[in-house]
């Protein structure tokens, strides 16, 4: 059935229940709500900034708006994208677009405005959603994105080049659109990118959004008495994909905005949070700051948080390992996914297999996996190869991309580029990746956006960026810097330089050395990360 059914059926049987609440412990909150629980645990602040709704009112939001897309022409197969923060009216109006039959299309907040442009074309988006934050990113390409579309502004002060999304919406209906969905028709578009930077457009159908809210619910027990705290964003297919755990079981949800260790703690108190998801970012800073005394245990109210689980890169078993030490009743889980899968699950450890932390895990629910050579042929078990998933949430295809998704779609088999090895107890773990996307606190980098951009100062030579070990993100991003001959460049002016760059995209570390190309032209990186890491350990060595 298509997950928007879920959502009728939660409406139905828990309409006065909270489906999901709003926080921001570190905003005030001008309407003085009264907050009691933060109150006894921080009675020094201010009271934060919190909103909720019920599964009743979230289910009319989300009827109101589809009802909306409709009267102005909304038919199946149209694209809808969405480019909001976190916030109550996100998932509504996810679940609108769906139940009007059209094709949900979520944007990285992240995307500047070429990004937002590029992407509304390639997917051929029908109607762009946006909010406060995003006014001066579509501005800047607001005749070209408002030419053939509608630009629906979530927030107040409408700009004068969209329509308000609270009056578009107010006159509707609040009752379920007359539109028949079907597991086979397409549901969302999400976005992901290849080494060159540039996005693809990920088609999938209800079908896999189905399986992922199915999947997450079985893998986690999600149960009615629940409360699921998300913190990542929703354009994200890990969050959003989570949270259909607390939907398929019609339970409790915290949609937080603040990733510091004592936000994230006392949210998990106030709220009475069960099941967090955490970046390994996010873990590391608590555990820091629990070895360093800046934040006790005590004064928390952590009974009834039973799992914490970790996705959207590599986790380091010492990190588990000091994990327990503080949560020793905790149940831990990794996943291992692809916006090509639908997200996290299609690879998870599972909540009994805590011995063999340093795995991705076993197939999830529903899904098969297999690794092979380069020719196709599946390897002998305990080789290296690249790891290939099946299951009923494979991705359709890269939408308007026929090449790359022959190049990704093998007989069924969707090819990760990841390389990956099984043991002898049928537990999968990651080798390497084939591809050379940076990793760095869950988020992708692409390096040659911003070699690209390096590139672009006028002492510049030659750039190559890799990724290099980080405790704290998994990986942090290093510049390999060539200067062109009888110039002398420091490390500040390419500093300066990057900051025309979002934070995210910044690296971390500047090398500068030749950069080495083979024969065709093209950078060894291996040979970079295989020379920075030695040096690294070196470094680490010498000072231990």
């Amino acid at each position: 059935m298509p997950v928007t059914e879920f959502l009728d059926r939660n409406a139905k049987l828990y309409p006065e229940e909270v489906a999901l609440v709003e926080l921001n412990p570190e905003e005030k909150d001008t309407r003085r709500t009264t907050w009691k629980e933060y109150e006894l645990i921080q009675p020094d602040r201010f009271e934060p900034y919190r909103r909720e709704i019920t599964w009743g009112v979230f289910n009319e939001k989300a009827n109101r708006f589809a009802n909306m897309l409709i009267s102005r022409g909304v038919k199946k197969g149209d694209k809808v994208a969405i480019l909001m923060y976190n916030c109550l009216e996100w998932l509504p109006i996810y679940f609108g677009v769906l139940k009007s039959g059209a094709v949900a299309v979520p944007f990285n907040f992240r995307y500047d405005a070429g990004e937002i442009l590029y992407c509304a074309e390639l997917a051929e988006v029908d109607i762009l959603v946006f909010g406060p934050a995003f006014i001066g990113r579509i501005e800047a390409n607001a005749d070209r994105l408002s030419r053939h579309r509608l630009l629906i502004y979530v927030g107040d002060n409408c700009p004068s080049f969209a329509e308000s999304y609270h009056e578009l919406v107010a006159d509707f209906s609040s009752q379920a659109p007359n539109v028949q969905i079907s597991e086979e028709d397409d549901g969302a578009i999400y976005f992901s990118s290849g080494t060159t930077g540039f996005p693809k457009a990920i088609l999938h159908k209800h079908q896999s959004l189905t399986q992922a809210a199915e999947m997450e619910q079985k893998h986690h027990g999600t149960a009615r008495d629940d409360t699921f705290l998300c913190i990542p964003p929703l354009y994200h297919t890990g969050a959003k994909f989570h949270w259909m755990g607390s939907l398929v079981a019609g339970s409790r949800a915290v949609l937080l905005k603040g990733t510091r260790p004592e936000t994230i703690l006392s949210t998990v108190s106030a709220e009475h949070c069960t099941i967090v998801w955490l970046l390994v970012p996010w873990a590391q800073d608590i555990l820091d700051a629990l070895d360093r005394g800046e934040l006790n245990i005590g004064d928390y109210r952590l009974e009834q948080w039973h799992l914490m689980h970790i996705g959207a890169q590599p986790v380091p078993p010492s990190l588990i390992k000091r994990w327990k030490k503080y949560f020793p009743g905790h149940d831990y889980d990794t996943n291992y996914g692809l916006s090509e899968s639908t997200g996290p699950g299609c690879v998870h450890l599972g909540l009994e297999n805590i011995h063999k932390v340093g795995a991705i895990g076993v197939p999830g629910y529903r899904w098969s996996c297999k690794i092979v050579d380069d020719s196709g042929r599946e390897v002998k078990q305990g080789a290296v190869g690249e790891l290939c998933v099946k299951g009923p949430g494979l991705m359709t295809c890269y939408y308007r991309d026929e090449k790359a998704t022959a190049e990704a779609l093998k007989d069924g088999w969707l090819c990760t580029g990841d390389m990956a090895m099984q043991d002898q107890d049928g537990f999968y773990f990651l080798v390497d990746r084939k591809k050379d996307v940076i990793v760095s606190g869950g988020e992708n980098i692409y390096p040659v956006q911003i070699e690209d951009f390096l590139r672009r100062h006028d002492k510049i030579k030659d750039a190559a960026v890799i990724g290099l070990p980080d405790r704290r993100l998994g990986e942090k991003t290093a510049a390999v810097i060539e200067i062109k001959a009888g110039v002398n460049c420091t490390e500040e002016e390419i500093a300066d330089f990057c900051l025309e760059l979002p934070r995210y995209k910044r690296p971390k570390e500047f090398i500068f050395h030749e950069i080495p190309r083979n024969a065709t032209g093209k950078i060894e990186k291996p040979k970079l990360r295989k020379m920075y890491n030695a040096d690294q350990l070196v470094a680490r060595e010498n000072r231990g």
